[in-house]
């Protein structure tokens, strides 16, 4: 092999693999055009499971819990006002007539009083008579009383202190992200035309464009924040323009190849993915500052170039590789969580890692050998670095009571902090409470009985049986007085209410008739109105084709995973304790499955570490050949993971999906570490050197990289920090943190752990 690599052999087969590299690179450079952004909440909800095969199902018959925008306009001197209103109703006729994609428009200046009188007759009032109101004052209290004394239209169409309306815009199912930008964008320029006191924009449209708006933002602003940061360290490590532009030919092209390959391969960018370029360039950079550092150390040496190439090849192209492929098991354990952005995430910057390694190990000889040489600055005798590292070490070896004291308390302290790591999420909890997007839901939260979509399926448990039967219907209205008591659900689609109101309606509005009808000829009218109603589109909003499902479907206010899980488990016990006859009740809905998914995560993440701890035990098995050494490199890589989640106990950072995947990629990065000193520790005693010299000199000759390489992955995650995404800024918060302690203990605990359980092998030869 070292034969064929010689440097006429070199030379030829450079230059054509330099040119298909240079070719490719700018293809991909291309395909970056290509790229797309998605922010589908439905994407995180858990593959292949039963819950929501049957939401996908229950959907199909009825419509989806989040094909709608809401509006909030607010009037803070009071909504009963005839120019408030005239806009109002201005604005509801012109997103009815202008906004494309939009299947109706629901206001309360374009809702209409039903009143019902015999078998067939229906006489409809408007709520807001506009024309009466201009003309006499008086109608404006009646309507406000009629308003206020209807159930329905509170916390829905009408706030209840009076200070602002709402407007329900439903749209199609399932939109493009081009259209949902359309719809967007054309709603912004409709409403721009009015001078309300305050407007307020809530719903899954919204929410997906403003992510996606970030997305862009923030993925051009980490690229360019990582370029920047690139050029500083190169300088820093290597103070010469060749250090600078040699190393960011590799480090840019290995953001392209991933970058370019996702729109090749038609590989949208999600929220979890805007932290790629930090990631790539901490790993790119990482892996070159070690070839680079070495080939430098060789020219020194008075090498040639060749040899400088092949010295840094052999001595340090398979200790990079270690820790790229430790470094890719930590993202690619999380392709094994089934929800399909985590493992777009784990596959696409796993298989990073490894490209930015591969493109290290083929791009950067190649330069090496073409591109004049650096100026070489000869070392001093005594550097910064060679007089602290030896006093450091001492300093441990003569203090090592002290270290495994303070190991002790600091395992303790973290362990502790662990038992306060809770699981939460909110469907906002991503954004800053700063973000204007996050007040204006917020706001309904308050004033609307919450965004936050709430939904059950109702099935007749006879099957000679329909929903139309009284007893059904009193099981229904107490499901119903149960979620409105007990849970805080505001009921936006129901049948029970839909009757309810016919029934007050054909009693001249008097609310004491605002239930169910008694009379079997009563509910058959109403049953034959409903049919009828908005030219046969109302009814099929919550009854089925077969008259035996339906659905309640309401808001609930967003106040976390733990406390909506904790009333729906109550609910299902209420259920199953009151154990109706008539019906069958099952929770459903896009956001019971997000919570369902944040609870699926907490197990998938124990699973996802064993898996990476297991796969790095086997690597490290392999390498070192040793089981005591396995445990050694473990014990100080696993302390860490035990720190992020006390840390996050401590600061009160829940576990959701942006944090959950935070553990294996701190194991994985954390153990290049621990790699390059077991490493150079083997290769000490492989010269005959005993367990302390060889340590010693492990530690000393190691020490130096491993500070500058955490010092780089640190700078590289705490660009996180400028991340208007909570998940993301916490990611890079906890992974800058948990590498510094990595560092420490590898440099502290990991030395004692060798002397104290290392075992030299026994001499069996004379």
């Amino acid at each position: 092999m070292m034969k064929f690599f010689s440097e006429k052999n070199f030379a030829k087969w450079s230059l054509v693999v330099g040119a298909v590299l240079v070719l490719f690179t700018a293809f991909l450079g291309y395909k970056v055009t290509d790229l797309k952004f998605d922010y589908d909440f439905e994407k995180f909800f858990p593959a292949e499971d039963k819950d929501a095969d049957y939401f996908y199902a229950h959907r199909e018959k009825f419509e989806y819990d989040n094909n709608f925008v809401l509006i909030a306009l607010e009037n803070k001197t009071g909504i009963f006002q005839v120019p408030f209103m005239k806009e109002v109703a201005s604005l509801i006729e012109r997103l009815q007539t202008e906004t494309p994609y939009v299947t109706g428009v629901r206001g309360i200046t374009n809702q209409n009083e039903v009143s019902l009188f015999g078998i067939n007759n229906a006489v409809e009032r408007p709520y807001v008579d506009l024309k009466k109101w201009s003309e006499d004052p008086a109608f404006i209290k009646k309507d406000s009383s009629r308003i206020y004394s209807s159930k329905e239209l509170l916390n829905t169409l009408v706030a209840r202190d009076g200070k602002s309306v709402c407007v329900f815009l439903k749209h199609e199912n399932g939109l493009s992200v081009n259209r949902s930008d359309t719809l967007v964008k054309v709603l912004h320029q409709i409403i721009s035309d009015y001078d309300f006191d305050g407007v307020h924009l809530a719903g899954t449209t919204i929410g997906q464009r403003y992510y996606i708006d970030k997305m862009n933002s923030e993925l051009l602003f980490f690229v360019a924040l990582s370029a920047i940061l690139v050029i500083l360290f190169l300088f820093i490590a290597f103070r010469s323009g060749w250090g600078i532009l040699v190393p960011q030919v590799v480090i840019f092209a290995s953001m392209l190849w991933v970058i370019g390959g996702m729109g090749l391969f038609n590989s949208p960018m999600n929220i979890l993915l805007t932290t790629l370029p930090s990631i790539m360039f901490v790993v790119a950079m990482s892996d070159v500052i070690h070839l680079v550092s070495r080939y430098m150390d060789a020219l020194r040496e008075g090498l040639s170039k060749f040899e400088s190439i092949k010295t840094t090849i052999r001595e340090v192209g398979f200790p990079t590789f270690l820790t790229s492929l430790t470094t890719s098991v930590g993202f690619f354990s999380l392709y094994f969580i089934n929800v399909q952005p985590v493992k777009m995430f784990g596959l696409i910057i796993g298989i990073g890692v490894l490209l930015a390694f591969f493109l290290s190990i083929l791009f950067l000889p190649i330069l090496f050998y073409y591109f004049p040489s650096p100026n070489i600055i000869k070392k001093r005798k005594e550097t910064l670095w060679g007089k602290f590292l030896p006093k450091a070490y001492e300093w441990i070896i003569t203090h090592q009571k002290r270290v495994w004291i303070c190991s002790g308390l600091f395992i303790s302290f973290s362990i502790f902090g662990m038992t306060l790591l809770k699981s939460d999420n909110l469907l906002m909890d991503d954004l800053k409470a700063s973000d204007p997007i996050k007040a204006d839901f917020f706001y309904f939260d308050q004033h609307y009985g919450g965004y936050r979509p709430f939904e059950l399926a109702i099935n007749v448990a006879d099957t000679n049986n329909t929903i139309w039967s009284l007893d059904v219907l009193k099981e229904l209205e107490e499901v119903e007085t149960y979620l409105e008591d007990s849970m805080g659900v505001e009921l936006k689609t129901s049948l029970v209410q839909s009757l309810k109101v016919l029934s007050r309606s054909s009693h001249f509005g008097d609310e004491a008739f605002f239930k169910l009808p008694k009379k079997k000829r009563d509910l058959k009218r109403f049953r034959r109105y409903l049919k009828i109603a908005e030219r046969g589109s109302l009814l099929p909003l919550f009854v089925d084709t077969t008259e035996r499902l339906t659905r309640i479907q309401g808001t609930i206010p967003d106040l976390g995973n733990n406390i909506i899980t904790a009333r729906t488990d109550r609910f299902k016990a209420y259920m199953k304790q009151r154990d109706f006859k008539e019906i069958q009740v099952r929770v459903t809905g896009s956001a019971y499955l997000l919570d369902k998914n944040i609870r699926y995560l907490s197990n998938s993440l124990i699973y996802g570490l064993l898996l990476s701890i297991g796969v790095v035990s086997i690597i490290m098995g392999l390498v070192f050949r040793s089981f005591r050494m396995v445990l050694i490199s473990l014990l100080p890589n696993t302390i860490p993971l035990i720190f992020i989640a006390a840390i996050m106990g401590y600061l009160g950072i829940e576990v959701k999906t942006s944090t959950s995947i935070i553990f294996t990629i701190a194991f994985g990065i954390a153990v290049d570490d621990t790699i390059h000193l077991l490493g150079k520790f083997k290769f000490e005693l492989m010269k005959g050197k005993s367990v302390p010299e060889a340590l010693k000199h492990s530690f000393i000759v190691t020490g130096k990289a491993m500070v500058l390489t955490t010092l780089i992955l640190c700078s590289g995650f705490l660009l996180l920090l400028f991340s208007t995404f909570m998940g993301t800024f916490n990611m890079g918060f906890l992974l800058g943190i948990t590498l510094f302690v990595a560092l420490i203990l590898d440099l502290t605990l990991l030395p004692l752990l060798i002397l104290a359980f290392y075992k030299e092998p026994s001499q069996t030869q004379d």
